[in-house]
């Protein structure tokens, strides 16, 4: 049997997991900046 009840997601999940996308993206920019600029992945190790 199927359940065709449709699920609810809360507003607030919706908009924390977009504004958690957002953040991954701007710090996976931020090191491949990094990298290109000094050629380390972790500036200030190795």
């Amino acid at each position: 049997m199927k359940n065709n009840e449709q699920k609810i997601v809360e507003k607030e999940k919706i908009v924390a997991e977009k504004l958690n996308g957002r953040f991954a993206m701007l710090g996976f920019v931020a090191l491949l900046g990094a990298y290109l600029t000094t050629g380390q992945i972790i500036p200030g190790y190795i």
